[in-house]
């Protein structure tokens, strides 16, 4: 059993001078939030643990966020090339406190690769021990997308696995197509993961839809149905490959189409009719679900629960690099031996669309202790913000009633008397040093959305929240340091959510849904011209008010 270490950052014998300054910022913040020192180790917290750690009657504490990715493959999916210390060594040198392995199902991972894998995992976490590296699957769901399957470590991980890939995974199965009872299927799989949980065969198993708009074959109905399941807590709100697009990696590969994401789609005969043509581009790297004010995320927060949204690597092979795929031995391919062999340095740049793990698009979840059922439980209660390239080093986003102390939190619900006024605190931690690529990025505005909470749809494909808009734009291109906002929003009327949105200012348009909604939102890239690092992005996750 290796001993978990928490991150440099956040062990108090390390002293500050051997911290880079993103560590000394993110200790700063630790500090603030009262957790520096032995108390934030939690390994061994149980499951009832972590759940009773996110419910805080008396208002929500300072939190610590965690950087994690969700989405990674490697030699284990028949179409990734990595091997595992390469990319958890990548993961720990951008910054990662948390990551997961999610290999592509097939025949050969759910009969070999998945229990060789899990070795692999186990000495990744022996290489890393201040880094939690998570064991899950990428999960083609029937007749849909696909979707992260994630679990927490324990005796029974890799079979759950296995039985679930060869049960209910829609390629395994032949469930692909579009059809009432491929759909019932998937809700069956989700239903079963419950059940494991629920036996305590599994400590704890969570779901994300991925990339939900790339093809248009997740209707707005089979989301809602994932999740009513209590397993699917949310979705991608940006893809991986987000350097698909970049100009220079464009004009090296001599690409014709490409898009941040890799949404190069149009409607094909899974798709769900009612989605717009434009539906299938990202916005600003963001799916257009997530992006587009008044859309098809909303309409789910519209209902009064919760669907979190998150940001990933989805790293297969990523830019810039020069390793091959490693070369079968005679006889053998991916189905035989459940994995592909480790890759070879060719010293030219080899095809690809994506960034490393924690180099562009990270996953932030609140906790205030350290450990994998902590992680698994904030991003259950919603507690996560996403950004891309750095945009900031922090956000905390509060809302309280005027004059109060307590205030709750991402995730969070407000209980409040009608016409009791409210207000937004927004703490800002800009970027302390240059990112990834070189640029010290500057968050240009902060921006708040409102919508009101209406109740359960009747019509089950809603992707419409007519009463959600930007209520608030805060020009913050002079701000510097940390900072806290103050917007004050008028008295609570009725029932209503709210969520937080900010960009680098380069890129904005009038939102898909109009100017009387969005004014300045994020806006497609045309083909070939998707720059990452100039268009970034940060999006947190809803609170709700609850108006009595």
């Amino acid at each position: 059993m290796v001993t978990q270490q928490v991150p440099e950052w956040a062990d108090p014998a390390i002293p500050d001078q051997e911290l880079d300054p993103q560590g000394v910022s993110r200790r700063t913040l630790m500090r603030g939030a009262g957790l520096l020192g032995a108390g934030f180790a939690a390994a061994a917290v149980t499951t009832q643990e972590a759940a009773a750690s996110t419910a805080y009657p008396d208002g929500d504490p300072e939190l610590v966020y965690l950087v994690g990715d969700h989405h990674v493959h490697s030699r284990y999916s028949h179409d990734a090339k990595y091997d595992f210390s390469q990319l958890a060594q990548r993961g720990a040198q951008y910054g990662l406190d948390w990551m997961a392995f999610t290999e592509h199902s097939n025949f050969g991972h759910a009969d070999k690769g998945a229990a060789a894998e899990n070795a692999e995992v186990l000495k990744a976490r022996t290489e890393n021990p201040r880094m939690l590296i998570f064991q899950g699957l990428e999960w083609y769901i029937p007749a849909a997308e696909h979707g992260t399957v994630l679990v927490a470590p324990g005796a029974n991980n890799v079979a759950l696995l296995q039985q679930f890939e060869r049960e209910y995974d829609g390629k395994l199965t032949g469930r692909s197509a579009d059809t009432p009872d491929n759909e019932l299927h998937a809700v069956r799989a989700l239903q079963w993961l419950a059940a494991q949980k629920q036996a305590r065969y599994v400590d704890d198993v969570l779901v994300l839809a991925n990339h939900p708009l790339r093809l248009g074959i997740d209707a707005p109905h089979e989301l809602r149905a994932w999740r009513d399941s209590g397993v699917c807590i949310g979705m991608e709100g940006a893809p991986g490959s987000q350097g698909d697009a970049d100009p220079a990696w464009v004009a090296y590969r001599g690409a014709t189409r490409a898009q941040r994401g890799e949404y190069v789609n149009a409607p094909g005969s899974g798709s769900y009719a009612g989605y717009p043509a434009d539906a299938y581009r990202t916005y600003g790297g963001f799916d257009w679900a997530t992006a587009t004010v008044g859309g098809l995320w909303d309409s789910m927060l519209a209902e009064g629960r919760l669907f979190s949204i998150t940001s990933n690597s989805d790293n297969h092979r990523t830019i810039w690099d020069t390793w091959k795929d490693g070369e079968f031995p005679t006889g053998q391919n991916f189905d035989s031996l459940g994995w592909k062999p480790s890759p070879t340095d060719s010293g030219v740049p080899q095809p690809g669309s994506d960034f490393w793990p924690g180099q562009f698009s990270r996953t932030h979840v609140g906790v205030t202790r350290y450990g994998y059922l902590e992680v698994m439980a904030a991003l259950r209660a919603g507690r996560v913000w996403v950004d891309h390239g750095q945009l900031v080093d922090g956000i905390d986003v509060r809302l309280a009633p005027v004059g109060s102390k307590q205030s709750v939190t991402l995730g969070g619900r407000l209980r409040v008397h009608r016409s009791q006024r409210l207000e937004l605190r927004v703490r800002v931690t800009s970027a302390s040093r240059p990112n990834y690529h070189g640029l010290l990025p500057k968050l240009a505005h902060v921006d708040v959305i409102r919508g009101a909470v209406t109740g359960p749809v009747t019509a089950k494909d809603t992707w419409k929240a007519p009463d959600t808009r930007v209520v608030e734009q805060v020009d913050v291109r002079n701000r510097k340091g940390t900072y806290e906002l103050r917007i004050p929003l008028g008295r609570a009327e009725r029932s209503h959510y709210l969520r937080v949105r900010g960009s680098d200012g380069r890129r904005n348009g009038v939102g898909y849904l109009g100017s009387a909604i969005d004014p300045a939102g994020p806006i497609q890239h045309p083909d070939n011209d998707g720059d990452p690092w100039l268009d970034t992005w940060l999006y947190t996750n809803p609170i709700f008010v609850d108006v009595v």
